[in-house]
């Protein structure tokens, strides 16, 4: 049987309704849709909840306790597979603002590296940590209708404000919440109080590089009071975002859509079994019949698969917090396994038709 038989035959069940194929059209598309439609959501809550923890600053943990060398502190960014940020901060003189005269307001003194973590993912990518002047929260900002370049007078002199940042009451160290940071310089010849330092995902080698920016005692040893914590408390320090991902309930979506497509691609072939056997007692040949059967099922689950697979980008695109095309990859395993299910399913289906059997499909009709 020629080429082209074979096609224009499988054409002709495809129109005629012979094979079911617009019924079976949507039985993948929907299976495949929802059930990956089912695991792109779950992967979106994960990186969701991992993007509010970083929102947060549940990844910044901060060695307290000790004296720190500030140069050492800034340099651990320099870390191969280190933090993102880091820098030492250390408790400044209150300040009394003229125009509040008996209401101090705490400040810090800051290096360079403590201050881009600090505005580490403002949404203004044109922010910088210029260290030319003070910052504000931007709670203290709105109080004293403070902006970028505004004058801050106060008792001990007057300031020019460099930046304002925000820093929400969400469970993270309030001490910066209304607060003058002031930058100096980390090799100004003083100790700093803390080292904070932000890395994601979380590892446990950032204490240990935390505990290096701790100046040893003159008697060889650091404090038994330094130790390190996290900066915002308001989450499970606990948290593991690669376990809570590689345990997902989901993960098993690919296998159950993998069942669904050999069911639908045997179905697809069982209920056609006698119109088989007959073509083969009519002289067609096995290798023809699978081929025909081939084409009706790539054309029909193929399109489907294609039409899910772009619904789920979509969704994706829409809705993921940071990576649509990871969410994406993980997404369409599950249409791509109920494709590959139902091609393999009906294959396996229409070898196991004999023309020998004929007669026991009529009479079971």
């Amino acid at each position: 049987m020629r080429l082209g038989s074979v096609l224009s035959e499988a054409m002709r069940n495809i129109a005629a309704g012979t094979s079911r194929a617009f019924l079976l059209f949507l039985a993948v598309l929907l299976s495949g849709g929802l059930l990956g439609g089912y695991e792109a959501m779950t992967v979106m809550a994960l990186e969701q909840e991992a993007a509010t923890r970083i929102h947060a600053d549940a990844d910044v943990k901060s060695v307290v306790g000790g004296s720190v060398d500030g140069v050492t502190c800034d340099r651990l960014t320099e870390v191969e597979a280190g933090p993102s940020a880091s820098g030492a901060m250390r408790a400044g003189p209150q300040i009394v603002p003229k125009s509040t005269l008996g209401r101090d307001i705490a400040s810090y003194e800051v290096t360079l590296g403590m201050l881009a973590l600090v505005i580490a993912g403002e949404d203004d990518p044109t922010l910088a940590a210029d260290a030319g002047g003070v910052w504000v929260s931007n709670v203290m900002a709105n109080d004293f209708g403070l902006t970028v370049g505004s004058r801050f007078e106060t008792e001990q002199g007057t300031s020019t404000v460099s930046g304002v940042f925000d820093w929400p009451n969400d469970g993270r160290d309030t001490r910066f919440a209304y607060a003058v940071l002031t930058p100096v310089s980390a090799d100004d010849g003083r100790t700093f109080e803390e080292c904070w330092a932000k890395q994601w995902p979380v590892s446990d080698e950032t204490d240990g590089l935390l505990y290096s920016t701790v100046i040893i005692t003159e008697q060889g040893a650091q404090s038994t009071s330094v130790g390190v914590t996290q900066v915002n408390k308001g989450f499970d320090s606990r948290y593991d975002a690669t376990g809570g991902y590689l345990a997902r309930m989901t993960r098993w979506m690919p296998l159950i859509a993998l069942a669904v497509g050999l069911l639908l691609g045997a179905v697809s072939v069982r209920r056609r079994r006698l119109e088989y056997a007959g073509a083969l007692h009519s002289g067609q040949t096995k290798g023809a019949q699978l081929f025909g059967i081939a084409v009706e099922t790539v054309l029909w689950s193929g399109l489907a698969t294609a039409a899910s697979c772009s619904l789920l980008a979509a969704v994706c695109v829409r809705l993921a917090a940071s990576d649509p095309l990871m969410v994406l990859g993980t997404a369409i395993r599950t249409p791509l396994a109920l494709f590959a299910g139902t091609v393999c399913a009906a294959l396996a289906s229409g070898l196991l038709i004999r023309e020998s059997q004929l007669f026991r499909y009529f009479k079971n009709r």
